[in-house]
């Protein structure tokens, strides 16, 4: 989530199981009764299982993945919505408000793994279709789905606002996908630079949709330009000041690669001064893993030790973000969230295709990337938090809309990159 959709997070009260836990355990340590240093053991009893459980349920969710071309990511989805609030709901809120520092770690180092695949020689070979797709896909996806939902009735404001959130992706998806398929090629290497930077092309149409329906509006808002200048400017110059110390810093006390605590270092240095800046800590951490990939010679292999350490987050983070679904949500969308699915999909398959054209992409791969790239998640619910704050008069319908839409898109997303990730390879293979 940004420094600007995490603002919207932020709610006028604190949230209560949060504040519950919190003063439980102050008093608990301030005056511990008998009575209370049970209950806190039972507690924390209750935490320990509830985290091995989902760790077993990871381990077997990967084998399942495996045995059956599943996608893992859907999988651990599903584990979610069945454990959480939507189902079952047996995991404990000592757990729950875990999830927006798992959500962080996660997609900061996401966002290391994917700026490091961007290294002089990828962004040589496909560098070109890397830009012209990103930003094919972004326009297409905005203009095509305002505009239909626009002739289906909506407001032109509101039909804007949702266009550009739906340029939103999923790059923990994505990346994780790309991984579970253990196919690396010209495909996967593309769809990484992708996914790497299609956010931020996301965040500025989102910021000018913001400020063209104020004008509609007639109520013009200069400060969101002014907002997304200092994420996107300040994001990356935070980059630059972590990535290139650490470029030259890093994977000196052992040699060739960067230990786990050096990893770990950047990891939460890097997300915890853009939460403290108010900056986007996926821009940053995008910036950091491409400038050290390219300035740190003496590194055989940039973020070897993230990768050893990021499944056990991911786990976490995707069974918390199924729990935290309210897949009532989707049965609200209607016939104009149906609209809005098909236009979504369409408009990627259309921006994908036209981009690949333009960059000369192999013909094997280009009706292959708008599919590969449907995944939407956290990043479009925050577009929405802030488009409803910015215009609550359509607040209803945005967030049911991109709530709806985005249960769809992350429950059926993963299984159509994988689909395309599969197609391309055996293609290639074959020719």
């Amino acid at each position: 989530m940004t420094g600007m959709h995490r603002r919207a997070w932020v709610a006028d009260r604190p949230d209560p199981a949060e504040l519950v836990i919190s003063l439980y355990g102050v008093f608990g340590y301030l005056f511990p009764t008998p009575l209370l240093e049970k209950c806190r053991k039972m507690d924390m009893a209750l935490i320990l299982i509830t985290l091995g459980t989902l760790f077993v349920a990871g381990l077997a969710v990967n084998e399942i993945g495996k045995r059956t071309r599943l996608p893992r990511v859907t999988l651990l989805l599903g584990c979610g919505i069945i454990a959480g609030g939507s189902g079952f709901d047996v995991i404990p809120p000592g757990v729950e408000v875990w999830y927006e520092f798992l959500s962080v770690t996660a997609l900061t180092m996401v966002a290391f793994l994917l700026g490091s695949s961007l290294n002089r020689k990828s962004l040589r070979a496909h560098g070109k279709v890397i830009f012209l797709i990103s930003i094919s896909i972004v326009l297409t996806t905005l203009v095509l789905v305002s505009l239909g939902l626009w002739l289906l009735g909506l407001d032109i404001g509101v039909a804007l606002l949702l266009g550009a959130i739906a340029t939103a992706t999923a790059p923990a998806t994505t990346q994780d996908v790309i991984r579970q398929a253990g196919v690396k090629n010209g495909f996967t290497d593309t769809l990484k630079g992708i996914v790497a930077i299609d956010d931020a092309w996301g965040l500025i149409a989102f910021s000018m949709v913001i400020v063209l329906v104020h004008q509609l509006n007639g109520d013009g808002d200069a400060q969101m330009l002014t907002s997304v200048a200092w994420e996107l400017g300040g994001s990356i110059l935070l980059g630059a000041l972590i990535g290139f110390p650490a470029a030259a810093l890093t994977g000196r006390l052992t040699e060739g690669e960067p230990l786990q605590i050096e990893a770990l270092a950047l990891v939460f240095l890097t997300a915890g001064l853009s939460i403290w800046l108010d900056l986007s800590y996926l821009i940053a951490g995008m910036t950091v893993g491409t400038i050290i990939v390219n300035q740190a010679r003496h590194h055989t292999r940039a973020f070897h030790e993230i990768e050893h350490i990021q499944w056990p987050f991911m786990i976490l983070f995707f069974i918390l973000a199924g729990a935290s679904l309210e897949t009532s949500a989707f049965a609200k969308i209607g016939l104009i969230g149906l609209a809005y699915l098909a236009l979504r999909a369409l408009s990627r398959v259309i921006g994908g295709w036209t981009g690949a054209v333009l960059g000369n992409a192999p013909k094997a791969e280009r009706p292959w990337f708008g599919i590969a790239l449907m995944p939407q998640a956290g990043v479009a619910v925050g577009m929405a938090l802030v488009a409803s704050r910015q215009f609550p008069e359509w607040s209803e319908t945005i967030m049911v809309l991109t709530v709806g839409t985005t249960i769809a898109f992350e429950i059926l997303g993963p299984a159509t990159t994988l689909f395309a990730i599969g197609r391309v390879n055996k293609s290639t293979n074959r020719d």
